[in-house]
């Protein structure tokens, strides 16, 4: 390969990591990236296309990649700038602001959103209760400033935030209606229900296993073996050196392929929207959770599906907050049930725990995986 074949290939796939760490790309947000997506739109819609099935949209001041989204129990929670999750009343709300501003003129007052999301409301049969309540005022405004976020709304005067506190507030708002009809993905006009829209998104068609496992293998943390249906593991198996070459000239990733599965590793640690291992206390205490967890259940190195025993997690949780209790925040030392969600729903994510699986399906308890070996702590001798 020659020296402009060579830049060509790192220009597309600086612009693919881009976008697959951030599905919307505007001239605004990305001002010296941007113009590198639009050069190679062509090239970067037929590689997303053919490699993950996933839909990407250029339009002049934007890029909207569509994902396909992994089905059920997959998804990621939207969180409020305090990192509280979103309630689903504030799902409600972002769904209803969302087709208001669709048909919207160019420039309103936040009292016409308010107003247009109500009647929204009204025609899809949607009773919001009273909508002057500060809980619902609340909700509405962490819509609104996800739509912000998203570039689709823009404060001109005033702030939507002041409508938390004073339903008579009133800001000067734009709405960029392109990136409002582009913003959502899925198959809404075909769904019957919430599930079926999650099922049909994340449908392959006549791709098969290949964008599945794919979708798996650039979203996740790691793949293993044991998740996957039969036709699925054996694809993989005949596959996994080609698509390891196919990966990593398509995004830069690296592929580590063990017994029990594979992970695309990262490089450059831009790629993955959760940082493990991370800073704070959340990320401090999964770490030191998990690396203790790797040591008692499998001081071998050998952790495949390993059950954990019932009260551990919450014993060791204690331990650590008794031994941290200065350095750790103490909304968390002070509240070991808190720490101990945000902890397991963090390792969860990371896929080095799960929840464990009985006859009747998922329980209360743990299982841990394969890829919690790698944060066992090391013995010297």
């Amino acid at each position: 390969m020659n020296d402009f074949a060579e830049g060509l290939a790192a220009e597309r796939r600086a612009a693919v990591r881009l976008l697959l760490r951030e599905p919307l790309v505007t001239a605004v947000t990305h001002p010296d990236e941007f113009p590198l997506i639009r050069r190679h739109s062509d090239e970067l819609a037929r590689q997303f296309g053919q490699l993950l099935g996933y839909r990407l949209n250029v339009e002049p001041g934007f890029a909207r990649l569509h994902k396909a989204g992994l089905g059920r129990r997959s998804g990621r929670r939207l969180e409020r700038g305090s990192g509280a999750p979103f309630t689903p009343r504030a799902y409600a709300y972002l769904a209803l602001a969302l087709a208001a501003l669709v048909t919207a003129p160019e420039q309103l007052l936040l009292s016409e959103v308010v107003a247009r999301t109500r009647s929204a409301a009204a025609e899809a049969g949607i009773d919001l209760g009273e909508p002057n309540r500060a809980s619902e005022r609340r909700a509405l405004v962490a819509a609104l400033k996800q739509l912000m976020a998203w570039q689709v709304l823009a404060e001109d005067e005033g702030s939507v935030d002041s409508y938390t506190g004073d339903s008579e507030a009133d800001a000067l708002l734009t709405v960029d209606r392109e990136i409002a009809r582009r913003l959502v993905s899925g198959p809404v006009g075909q769904a019957v229900t919430p599930d079926d829209l999650i099922d049909r998104a994340a449908a392959t068609g006549q791709a098969g296993p290949r964008h599945r496992l794919r979708r798996l293998l650039v979203e996740t943390p790691v793949v293993y073996l044991d998740d996957l249906t039969d036709d699925e593991r054996d694809w993989l198996r005949r596959s996994q050196r080609r698509e390891q070459r196919i990966l990593e000239d398509f995004a830069g990733l690296d592929a580590e392929i063990r017994a029990e599965g594979i992970a695309l590793i990262d490089p450059e640690r831009e790629l993955s929207d959760v940082n493990f291992p991370g800073t704070g206390t959340i990320a401090w205490a999964a770490l030191l959770l998990i690396g203790e967890l790797a040591r008692r259940l499998a001081p071998d190195g050998a952790v495949s599906g390993v059950a954990v025993p019932d009260g551990l997690v919450e014993d060791l949780l204690d331990r650590l907050i008794s031994e941290h209790r200065n350095a750790w925040a103490r909304e968390f030392t002070e509240a070991p049930d808190l720490l101990r969600a945000a902890v397991t729903g963090l390792l969860g994510q990371m896929h080095l725990l799960t929840p464990a699986v009985g006859p009747r399906g998922p329980g209360p308890g743990w299982t841990l995986t394969a890829a919690a070996a790698r944060y066992a702590p090391e013995v010297t001798r």
